[in-house]
């Protein structure tokens, strides 16, 4: 998993804002609501952390450089530590399936001031 690619990604998928939170975390949200952060410092990168489906939580955290995220594990997040864990590929895949959950549980109105075409 490239992050930079990752980064450039989750900040390209529709209605993606991007803040910096808790001192040094680069955080993805969609209607105000995170769906991905990582390091802000590209120097010393320690991880990128999504919100994943409940089904592929365990399969995903026993997979060596992927651990369940402090903090946010019991919101069904995970974060990478080891970029060699994921091919970018998957990566992208994870990231905007976290998108979709997360625009999901947001309200009609607020998935409407997005726009219809959310889901690049």
């Amino acid at each position: 998993m490239n992050y930079k690619k990752a980064r450039e990604f989750c900040a390209r998928l529709h209605g993606a804002t991007t803040a910096t939170k808790w001192g040094s975390s680069l955080v993805f949200s969609v209607g105000d609501k995170m769906f991905a952060a990582t390091s802000h410092d590209k120097e010393r990168e320690r991880g990128f952390s999504f919100k994943v489906d409940r089904e592929r939580f365990l399969e995903l955290t026993d997979r060596p450089g992927i651990i369940p995220a402090p903090y946010l594990a019991r919101a069904g997040w995970v974060r990478v530590t080891d970029i060699n864990s994921l091919d970018d590929a998957e990566a992208r895949a994870l990231l905007q399936r976290s998108y979709e959950l997360v625009f999901a549980k947001l309200t009609k109105i607020k998935q409407k001031e997005i726009g219809d075409d959310s889901h690049d």
